[in-house]
């Protein structure tokens, strides 16, 4: 795993080998080399918050932001708070394919692992 952390940026959320080749990949793809992947929760889903993973090149001035193997990632700080200490992977199984947040902060979550409180 890394580590995405910067002591003054983004505290604490992993990313695997696999998630950072995965996101290397989808951004080569979009051939943008502005875009970083954006982390956030919104409020949300049948649990109260949800995760938000998105390709953005929109980065406002009170931004936290790591750099991984390449790989910009990018928090806001109201979201930094609810993914602090997670982890995000990467899974291509027989069931599907996606990304999987690893949450030590997660209280409650739903039966589809979209949301959480």
């Amino acid at each position: 795993m890394f580590d995405v952390k910067d002591a003054a940026q983004l505290e604490s959320i992993k990313l695997t080998d696999t998630a950072v080749a995965k996101v290397k990949d989808l951004l080569a793809a979009e051939g943008n080399d502005e875009l970083f992947l954006r982390v956030a929760v919104r409020p949300g889903g049948c649990s109260g918050f949800s995760y938000e993973m998105f390709f953005d090149s929109d980065q406002a001035d009170d931004d936290l932001v790591a750099e991984v193997d390449g790989v910009r990632v990018v928090v806001d700080p109201a979201s930094n708070e609810h993914v602090r200490g997670a982890s995000l992977d990467y899974k291509d199984t027989l069931q599907g394919a996606g990304f999987h947040v690893t949450n030590p902060n997660v209280e409650r979550s739903c039966g589809c692992g979209q949301s959480f409180s």
